[in-house]
């Protein structure tokens, strides 16, 4: 698994997933917030398995 996922993305999905979650548990949502979860994770990591059939790579290292 090689990063590819850059900076800033890697901070919109950080940002993403921790709103929605936060709507999820406040019930703003429901249920469907919980999927806040899925960008949250791959912020974290670093790596998208979106990202590898589309050829997209938003991080600077080789």
């Amino acid at each position: 698994m090689n990063k590819n996922v850059g900076g800033i993305d890697r901070i919109l999905r950080i940002v993403v997933g921790l709103v929605l979650i936060a709507l999820a548990v406040t019930g703003t949502v429901g249920v469907w917030g919980y999927i806040g979860v899925v960008p949250l994770l791959t912020g974290l990591i670093g790596w998208c398995p979106a990202y590898l059939p589309l050829g997209i790579k938003t991080c600077k290292t080789p």
